[in-house]
């Protein structure tokens, strides 16, 4: 209904929909039907807390901007010069229908490519595009660019997604985040953490390449070079085998392979994993030990170590040390990645699954450079990407290797639609631009990836402009396509309410009502205390990465320091990572003067030492590069890196580098084993004085 009735000032419940495993449940300051005030965390939920990030508080500068987009524009110039008039919505409309139809005429149905990620989490607004895309059979997209590396490594041992409750983290001991900075990218991590420290004296233990803002606050600092956790994680095993550490009837019940592992690992000492690491044995030794004596040891495992080309097996590797030690048996011990697993959504409805075509080709996200430059081997064995709607993600400044990107987006014979909140790089390439509403504009619902709550929400204020949601654009398109699906004649409330009932849940009133609810299943299935639902019912210390994805054949299956990461060499002897900056997400909040001011500029952390011999000083440029490219920074002297490792907090847009080229300019689009992904932190380069 309309919100003009409402509009004296009103606490109204919604959920953050960002790229984040928090899902925050807020409370949002409703100052009339059109304008918010200040965004809180919701002190009611258990996990959220009342806390909720800074950039999300101050979400009124995104929602209110004046940059935002608010009618149809139509490119009148060169792809990328920023030149648009406006038009109506029937001439938008009619003008990407009859591009789509156009295309697969020519080409058939894959030649379209319909492409998305998690600008918003909200099911219906994310995943609604693959209703377009089954119904009208165009090309599929495997969605790899975040989790796919990371879940690899998870189900290899344990089976499925899942694991200890995160809010067990505040009965823990000893807590280890490992590849993970939650004070910059999932804050609530740390209200629990926080608690455990403050009632029960808890120590905190942070792995990470660098001093992260996490890391500070930690209570002790592993500095792994990228790429080497697994040969960390090894020599912990090893520690807890070889001094009595391990939970011998744990292992005896429980997992698969303790035999050969412990052979395995008579050879993966402290010793080793320092020359692998960088981590001084020692360290690994009292780490190892506390661990092995402290019985409510929590693992929170991060994305960061998994964005290599080896990350599936370093996340293998982690995650079996909970099993070597027997942690699972005890509340606040174990290891969580996400709870994904405690949710049962049946999305038929929203994403039109049960229309897929057999045989539909399905391009790979990550590699969107080389599948719009025609070098990807999937694209060459079809027709070309000629027609594409990009939603909920800004691959122009996102995604790997940059330069293919942009050579592709600006290919005379792709027609590109973007539905966007603000004229991103990626919308500066785009022949039509539709205004998208945020998600204060609209209803929607909610898994999360760092809590078990089921969330949904109603929209909280109208839609500036004439702003239309995604669930809304694909439904018009749908129609002027000749397109059918029940979805179609349902407006978000109905089809949520719809999916929630099909799916055994309370009603979208009703869950509008109740905010949230939990759906963490018994301590018993989240410590897999009834077995782990893999082939052995037990956890299997062998992966079979063959069995995992296609590109796994030929991986060792038992925890080990896989090499097949892009090695230091004399011609590029540092490694980069490009961990998230603290006031952006992904390139989600660029826009915003406070976030702006607060990172200032791109920047790259390089060890004092590492300056000094090169000859340059804190904030002189330098140049970084590899056979990919090079760009442009400033740098920022900081000793809480390893002389080799350099680290540039990202993303930010093209432009705000000196040469219109950003850092993903020098990440790769290699497909990791066994199923694909991103390897944003896998990049050896080199580095002068610019």
């Amino acid at each position: 209904m309309p919100l003009d009735a409402l509009d004296s000032p009103a606490i109204v419940p919604s959920v953050c929909p960002h790229d984040c495993p928090s899902a925050c449940a807020l409370e949002v300051e409703r100052l009339d039907a059109h304008t918010i005030g200040r965004v809180r965390g919701a002190a009611s939920n258990d996990y959220t807390a009342g806390v909720v990030c800074a950039k999300v508080a101050r979400y009124a500068e995104r929602v209110h901007h004046p940059d935002r987009l608010k009618v149809p524009l139509l490119r009148v110039g060169p792809k990328g010069s920023d030149q648009f008039r406006e038009i109506a919505w029937d001439e938008a409309l009619d003008r990407v229908a009859g591009a789509f139809s156009e295309a697969a005429a020519r080409h058939g149905r894959e030649t379209v490519w319909p492409y998305y990620f998690a600008g918003t989490m909200g099911l219906v607004n994310r995943d609604g595009i693959n209703r377009l895309r089954n119904v009208m059979g165009y090309s599929g997209q495997d969605a790899n660019i975040c989790t796919t590396v990371v879940k690899a490594g998870w189900i290899a041992g344990a089976g499925k997604v899942g694991g200890s409750d995160p809010r067990e983290m505040a009965e823990s001991d000893l807590i280890v985040m490992w590849g993970g900075n939650p004070v910059s990218t999932q804050v609530n991590v740390m209200t629990h953490v926080s608690r455990a420290r403050k009632q029960r004296g808890a120590h905190f233990v942070v792995v990470d390449p660098y001093r992260t803002p996490t890391a500070e606050a930690a209570d002790e600092h592993v500095m792994v070079r990228p790429g080497t956790d697994g040969a960390v994680a090894c020599a912990i095993m090893h520690v807890l085998f070889r001094d009595g550490y391990a939970d011998r009837d744990y292992l005896a019940r429980y997992t698969e392979g303790a035999a050969e592992l412990e052979a395995h690992l008579a050879t993966r000492t402290p010793a080793w994993a320092e020359a692998v690491s960088g981590v001084p044995a020692a360290q690994i030794e009292a780490l190892a030990a506390r661990y092995g004596r402290t019985d409510r040891a929590y693992i929170r495992v991060g994305y960061g170590f998994a964005r290599s080309r080896n990350g599936p097996m370093q996340v293998h590797a982690v995650a079996s040390i909970p099993a070597v030690g027997g942690k699972w048996r005890h509340r606040g011990g174990g290891a969580l990645w996400k709870v994904d697993g405690y949710y049962t959504v049946d999305k038929t409805l929203i994403e039109a699954s049960d229309r897929i075509r057999p045989g539909t080709r399905v391009l790979d996200m990550s590699r969107i450079g080389p599948v719009l430059t025609g070098e990807d081997a999937v694209v060459r064995r079809g027709p070309p990407v000629t027609a594409m709607l990009v939603q909920n993600t800004n691959p122009a400044a996102v995604a790997p290797d940059s330069h293919r990107v942009l050579r592709g987006l600006n290919r005379d014979d792709l027609f590109l639609c973007v539905h966007e909140q603000f004229l991103t790089e990626t919308a500066r390439h785009a022949d039509v631009v539709l205004p998208a509403t945020t998600f204060l504009e609209h209803a929607d619902i909610y898994t999360a990836g760092g809590h078990p709550h089921l969330e949904v929400h109603d929209r909280v204020i109208e839609a500036p402009g004439q702003c239309r949601s995604n669930h809304r654009l694909q439904n018009d398109l749908l129609r002027r396509l000749g397109g059918e699906h029940p979805a179609m004649d349902m407006t978000e409330a109905e089809l949520i309410d719809a999916t929630l009932k099909r799916s055994g849940y309370p009603g979208f009133d009703e869950m509008v009502g109740r905010k949230w609810l939990d759906v963490s299943p018994s301590f018993e299935e989240q410590h897999f205390l009834n077995g782990f639902p893999t082939k052995s019912g037990r956890f299997e210390f062998a992966a079979d990465w063959a069995a995992v994805g296609p590109l796994g054949a030929g991986i060792p299956g038992l925890p080990d320091h896989v090499d097949i990461i892009d090695r230091a060499t004399d011609e590029k002897p540092y490694r980069m990572v490009t961990a998230p900056a603290r006031n952006y997400l992904n390139t989600s909040f660029t826009e915003t003067p406070t976030s702006r001011k607060r990172e200032a500029r791109p920047t790259v952390m390089v060890h004092p030492d590492t300056a000094a011999a090169l000859g340059f000083g804190d904030g002189d440029r330098v140049r970084l590069g590899n056979g990919q490219g090079s760009v442009v920074l400033h740098a920022r002297l900081f000793d809480g890196v390893q002389p080799t490792t350099v680290i540039v907090e990202s993303v930010w847009p093209n432009a705000a580098f000196e040469e219109g080229i950003g850092i993903n300019a020098l990440t790769s689009a290699d497909s990791p084993p066994p199923s694909g992904g991103a390897v944003f932190h896998d990049t050896a380069v080199w580095m002068r004085r610019a």
